[in-house]
């Protein structure tokens, strides 16, 4: 597999590993496991056979169950700061670990030994990757309007809507989406699954993470992001990534994302969808 290096803040050196080699080696089911309530009524053990993403703090419930995932992803400094624990417990846990360049500079205040790890991939924006000139959110937009690896939308007098897009290769680097979840679907796509499956992606900040202290409810930018950005993302993936070989469910019930958008499931259905996968 392809070696990268870059040096982080502090002056560590950081070697990940290139995105490119794992395009379309996978196939079938894969569960993201994000960090709603509703991941609580999840049985994960039922499904420890089934490849599974964690994001951020969900990596506790992967503990609690004894479960390895296949990526643990990270793309936000300030959840790596407050979290380094969690951050750690993925690097160690998982598979394979995805992070920002702002996440390992974090991981590197608190844990540099894991900078080491075999495992670590760069989680790079699209128009932001390592060794290219940055360029702006609407000529990006513009320039790969028609590029099969994308898909995006474009405005001339907006700059919104500039900011929307899914990748669909990871070597190029990804869209944000202001959720850790999106930026998951999109390496769910280009490993190659075919049916993905969410778990805990609620998006309803008023109601806390799963691993919040009891009565807490941790503050979060889901509400503020939501309407601008969240939304548009999965409603662009649905128009114009989801068809009959990748495939989107929400296992979450009271998920603010509309059904009309992410087909929510119960998990008798999920079951039945598994047995003919």
């Amino acid at each position: 597999m392809n070696v990268r290096s870059l040096k982080l803040e502090g002056g560590q050196g950081l070697r990940f590993n290139d995105f490119a080699p794992l395009r379309g080696r996978c196939n079938g089911a894969l569960f993201i496991i994000a960090s709603g309530p509703s991941v609580n009524e999840f049985p994960m053990a039922r499904y420890r056979n089934v490849p599974m993403i964690a994001v951020n703090g969900s990596i506790a419930r992967f503990v609690d169950e004894g479960v390895e995932p296949l990526f643990y992803m990270c793309d936000d400094r300030g959840v790596a700061a407050r979290k380094g624990l969690a951050v750690a417990e993925g690097i160690k846990r998982s598979a394979n670990a995805a992070l920002s360049r702002s996440a390992f500079n974090e991981v590197a205040k608190q844990n540099p030994h894991l900078l080491s790890s075999a495992n670590l991939f760069l989680l790079e924006r699209v128009n932001r990757s390592l060794g290219r000139a940055a360029m702006s959110d609407r000529r990006f937009a513009w320039q790969v309007r028609n590029d099969p690896d994308y898909a995006v939308e474009w405005s001339l007098f907006r700059q919104k809507p500039n900011r929307i897009g899914f990748s669909r290769n990871m070597a190029n680097g990804y869209f944000n989406g202001r959720t850790i979840a999106y930026a998951a679907l999109q390496l769910a796509y280009h490993l190659g699954f075919d049916n993905v499956f969410l778990v805990g992606v609620d998006m309803t900040p008023e109601a806390g993470q799963f691993y919040d202290p009891k009565g807490e409810v941790v503050p979060s930018r889901l509400g503020d992001d939501y309407a601008d950005y969240i939304l548009p993302s999965f409603d662009l993936m649905a128009r114009k990534v989801v068809d009959s070989r990748f495939a989107v469910y929400n296992l979450s019930q009271n998920s603010r994302l509309p059904a009309k958008i992410i087909q929510k499931i119960t998990y008798e259905k999920l079951d039945h969808l598994l047995t003919d996968i």
